[in-house]
């Protein structure tokens, strides 16, 4: 039975080697959408609240199901654009290169 050996000069961090797989398959698009909507959710506490999520052009478009949350998130949309990069920024998996996905320069509240 023949034995499979890696060279130590091929061998790297996995963390690289997920990196280069999502970046060739082509996922970095979906996977930093996803990311938008999963920082949202957690930064402006109104994921029970939202029915529809939109990202185009680092615009981000949100659609409250309550007027009274709409007009709580907007008094608080510059923070809330602030709050979104910085977790973004913290994320390993967040491709801020991606010319199609980036960060967040708008929140359009409807």
């Amino acid at each position: 039975m023949a034995t499979y050996r890696i060279a130590r000069k091929t061998a790297r961090p996995l963390s690289s080697a997920i990196r280069e797989f999502i970046h060739d398959a082509r996922l970095t698009t979906g996977l930093n959408t996803h990311l938008v909507f999963k920082a949202w959710d957690a930064v402006s506490g109104a994921e029970a609240y939202t029915l529809k999520r939109y990202l185009k052009s680092g615009t981000l478009y949100i659609t409250t199901r309550s007027s009274v949350v709409r007009s709580r998130l907007e008094a608080q949309k510059a923070m809330l654009i602030e709050l979104l990069n910085d977790k973004l920024a913290t994320d390993d998996l967040f491709d801020p290169e991606d010319r199609n996905v980036s960060w967040v320069t708008d929140i359009v509240l409807r």
